[in-house]
């Protein structure tokens, strides 16, 4: 196989399972050393050291500032940074969170995890990958959400939007200052990760539910974490040497057209 990130140290927070699990395996494959991050900590050292000795998990809460600052002090020569940690908020805080009835203190959560870790990792990250002598790639994991509304998440709406937006001010302004950084967007839906277990029945009925959304997603079937994390592949790859400040959709054709419009956040 092509090892298409050799020599390359990568970063992916939220990395203990679904999609960032998937493109720590992916990285790995292809010649990366891993840092996986999270703030489950038995789980995150569970699936690191399957991976084995190119893998590393270290505690990161992306919300605090000098656990990120921290981070890229004790590991400078970081070239790729995948910002995928994020919550719904749907079962993580008490909400609601509709536009109307939406509880603040839920609406913050939401969004100091979402959009305020990623523009972090991205501060942080500029600062040290400027200092580089090879191009390095930031990768920011936003979602269908992010540029469609959704009713019932607003929050998470906002938040992915907010990292798709702020994702193009970073690839700006680090081709303005000559930095060798590029910065893209990947925008999932309809994904196949842990973040469903909530929101589907269980039992027989949850195959039934898969089988009835299949239906509004034009490709008729749920992308997997692997999907997502080849994409992660492309962008941290030299490959993508031309592109900056750009957003792939991963979502089977539904952004293509006006189909499946999000009731919740399922990506």
């Amino acid at each position: 196989m092509m090892q298409r990130l050799s020599d390359t140290l990568a970063l992916i927070t939220g990395a203990e399972q679904g999609i960032g699990l998937a493109t720590a395996q992916t990285f790995i494959k292809h010649g990366a050393q891993v840092i996986l991050s999270g703030i489950n900590h038995d789980l995150g050292q569970t699936e690191a050291a399957k991976l084995g000795k190119n893998a590393l998990y270290i505690p990161l809460d992306v919300r605090d500032a000098e656990a990120w600052k921290h981070v890229f002090e004790k590991y400078p020569t970081i070239s790729v940074l995948v910002n995928n940690a994020g919550i719904t908020g749907l079962t993580e805080t008490t909400g609601p969170h509709d536009p109307e009835n939406l509880d603040i203190d839920s609406y913050h959560a939401v969004l100091n995890t979402n959009l305020h870790g990623t523009v972090l990792g991205c501060k942080f990250a500029i600062a040290a990958m400027k200092k580089l002598t090879k191009p390095a790639s930031i990768i920011n994991i936003s979602s269908r959400s992010g540029i469609v509304g959704v009713q019932g998440a607003a929050a998470y709406a906002v938040s992915k939007a907010g990292v798709r937006n702020h994702t193009k001010s970073v690839a700006l302004h680090c081709a303005d200052q000559s930095y060798q950084i590029r910065c893209n967007s990947i925008h999932p839906a309809a994904v196949m990760t842990p973040i469903w277990d909530a929101m589907l029945p269980a039992g027989p009925e949850r195959d039934n539910a898969i089988t009835s959304m299949c239906q509004s997603i034009p490709l008729k079937e749920m992308g997997q974490p692997e999907d997502v994390a080849n994409a992660c592949l492309f962008l941290a790859s030299h490959e993508s040497r031309y592109i900056t400040g750009a957003e792939i959709n991963i979502d089977g054709g539904i952004l293509a057209g006006s189909s499946a419009p999000p009731t919740n956040p399922k990506s």
